[in-house]
């Protein structure tokens, strides 16, 4: 049977949409991969390139204060550094691999990592009213806002 080349060529489309479908969510679920259209030249590019978007966490604005999440699983209180300069948060820490004294690694999956991620919040906060607390591989950080920054209610009145 002949098919036509367009019948082909968009075979051909469907396949890279698939790959490219493919390669972008192992991106996202896959920690020693790099990120999409870029290849890693070396082991040490890759985990930098992983290490920028690691962990992962989410900042939401809770009215009075801002509250910020991130995955940080493996570590303690130790290994994570927290700090506020202006209007810049950074996280930043470090996983290491530890192990025993007369073990040998046959297989790793959890790599060593050194992190550090900043960026700007939304608005004014007061540092010492903030808290942070690590649970569960979880950090939760509690950013209390300027009193100039906190929504206020009106009142409406009857004319």
């Amino acid at each position: 049977m002949l098919t036509r080349f367009s019948d082909i060529d968009r075979r051909f489309t469907v396949m890279d949409q698939l790959w490219r479908n493919m390669d972008r969510l192992f991106d996202e679920y896959e920690p020693g991969r790099p990120l999409a259209g870029r290849r890693a030249s070396s082991a040490d590019e890759a985990e930098r390139l992983w290490a920028r978007r690691w962990p992962q966490l989410s900042l939401v604005d809770g009215g009075v204060n801002l509250i910020l999440k991130a995955e940080v699983p493996g570590l303690g209180d130790k290994e994570v550094q927290l700090s506020i300069h202006q209007d810049v948060l950074t996280l930043s820490g470090e996983r290491k691999l530890e192990v025993p004294e007369g073990y040998f690694v046959h297989r790793q999956e959890r790599a060593p990592v050194k992190f550090a991620r900043s960026f700007t919040l939304p608005c004014k906060i007061e540092p010492e009213k903030s808290t942070a607390t690590l649970k569960n591989g979880v950090l939760t950080v509690v950013l209390s806002k300027v009193p100039e920054a906190q929504p206020r209610q009106i009142a409406v009145k009857v004319a």
